[in-house]
């Protein structure tokens, strides 16, 4: 069967190069079975076929169809060479920095880096998020080599250097839609126990209160729990989102959610309430008057060096200090 199709093949191109208007001899010996396949010199007449491929009265020597066979092939071979030469390039550069982390911090960190790699073009910075836990076990583990924090550490990783970079505020919101503006931390808490579930338990018109947090290993959870919940967990009939991002966009559209994101993402979109009657603005944030207050972190295994450090400077500098106040956080730097 392989020498009859590999036969066919050899006719069909030769039929296809006399415009159809030879026949082929070796194709009824092998479909007679009396073709021995085996290598043969071919007869003139068949030389002649392949030396001359008459298409529509058009002539192509074979010496020019192999001079454009080896073109085809050096255009490919130099194709692949630039390839592999780029890879080989790219592989031996200069590895990112690489900073992994806290959703809360994410944005933030982006934006210096951008500001930091538009300074430094020989210097690439890669930002994920992922939580503050697992930025923070990212540096543990040596596969980051900043760890992004927006919770304190606890005893286990203490041995780890810590770099403050800013103040942020928890802003608990609602839907502008809401007419409610203020509540007490204690209400807040019973809230999020899962104890006062209507909004009409507020003042409002009767609807059930939708709880949107974070998940577990969120440093804005962990903040959140530490701070409002007096280290009880949060109703399992909470929605749980894996982002700042998500809780507010699912409040933004919902008027009877509530939530709790950084302060510095608060947007129109959503409405952050005062807290015993005190408004989450900068001034309280910066003064610790609005109580639900935590810093951002940066954490490294060793003290940083070489780019990393220059990250560091950058961003304790005055023009980072700036950049994260314009960003609606508080500088950590005075």
């Amino acid at each position: 069967m392989l020498k009859l199709r590999l036969v066919q093949f050899h006719c069909s191109f030769l039929n296809f190069c006399n415009n159809g208007k030879r026949s082929c001899p070796i194709l009824a010996q092998a479909k007679a079975g009396t073709l021995l396949f085996t290598p043969m010199k071919p007869s003139p007449k068949t030389e002649r076929s392949w030396e001359t491929c008459e298409r529509k009265s058009l002539r192509f020597p074979l010496k020019l169809t192999r001079r454009l066979i080896c073109l085809w092939l050096i255009l490919v071979l130099g194709l692949v060479f630039a390839v592999t030469g780029c890879s080989c390039q790219s592989s031996t550069s200069t590895p990112p920095i690489s900073v992994a982390g806290s959703t809360s911090v994410q944005p933030f960190a982006e934006k210096l880096a951008e500001v930091f790699m538009s300074d430094h073009p020989h210097i690439r910075i890669d930002i994920q998020g992922g939580g503050s836990s697992a930025g923070i076990y990212a540096v543990t583990q040596g596969a980051a080599h900043l760890g992004a924090s927006s919770r304190e550490l606890v005893a286990k990783e203490k041995h780890l250097v810590e770099i403050p970079l800013a103040w942020d505020g928890i802003a608990v919101i609602v839907n502008p839609q809401n007419a409610l503006k203020n509540m007490s931390l204690e209400q807040l808490r019973l809230i999020f126990l899962g104890k006062i579930k209507n909004w009409a338990d507020l003042g409002l018109p009767p609807h059930a209160i939708h709880l949107i947090s974070r998940e577990e290993g969120s440093g804005t959870r962990n903040a959140f729990e530490k701070m409002v919940m007096q280290k009880q967990e949060v109703s399992p009939a909470a929605l749980v989102q894996d982002s700042n991002g998500s809780v507010r966009e699912i409040v933004a559209n919902d008027p009877y959610a509530m939530g709790y994101i950084s302060v510095g993402l608060v947007d129109d979109r959503v409405k952050a309430l005062d807290i015993d009657g005190i408004p989450p603005t900068r001034e309280n944030i910066r003064n610790h008057t609005y109580k639900l207050v935590r810093r951002f972190l940066l954490v490294s295994k060793l003290p940083p060096q070489g780019r990393v450090q220059e990250f560091v400077n950058f961003v304790l500098s005055p023009p980072g200090q700036s950049l994260l106040e314009a960003e609606g956080l508080v500088g950590i730097k005075e």
